[in-house]
């Protein structure tokens, strides 16, 4: 790949070895910095989402949790996956992913979109699920029946 890197961006031959072994070594460099930045880069979906205003968001996996999605991981309802080859959705604010689960999930598609209010829309096996963020919980509102003492 370093070869390739220094044939695409220095086509010139350079008749001095030492400016030569520079040239790769900066091809090198570069060639490191985009792998580093395609493995470390954040989803856009990054975040702690909920379902429903009485979701958990502690919870993350568990009935009635949250999802969380961190990177290209997705981890809910007893399951983690990785999120692959994405494919930007021209237009729509929007990522394909194939998706790759462990714990019974499997494998397949999913959308992935921004909604107009800033959550989540997520289409999944034929299913679409609308998410908030954990982080927009309103202030003096009760989302759970705990908050107000029902413990049955």
């Amino acid at each position: 790949m370093v070869e390739r890197l220094y044939q695409i961006f220095f086509r010139i031959r350079y008749p001095h070895a030492g400016l030569h072994d520079q040239m790769k070594r900066f091809a090198a460099a570069l060639a490191a910095g985009l792998a580093a930045q395609a493995v470390w880069a954040d989803s856009p979906f990054d975040g702690l989402w909920r379902a429903a205003p009485t979701s958990d968001c502690g919870a993350v996996g568990q009935p009635g949790g949250a999802i969380r999605i961190e990177g290209d991981k997705l981890s809910g309802a007893g399951t983690t996956c990785r999120m692959t080859a994405p494919v930007d959705v021209r237009g729509m604010e929007a990522v394909l992913y194939d998706m790759i689960c462990e714990g019974g999930g499997g494998t397949g598609r999913a959308f992935f979109a921004t909604a107009d209010d800033g959550g989540l829309i997520l289409v999944w096996d034929g299913l679409a699920f609308k998410y908030t963020s954990c982080a927009d919980t309103a202030a003096g509102i009760v989302t759970t029946a705990d908050d107000i003492g029902i413990t049955d």
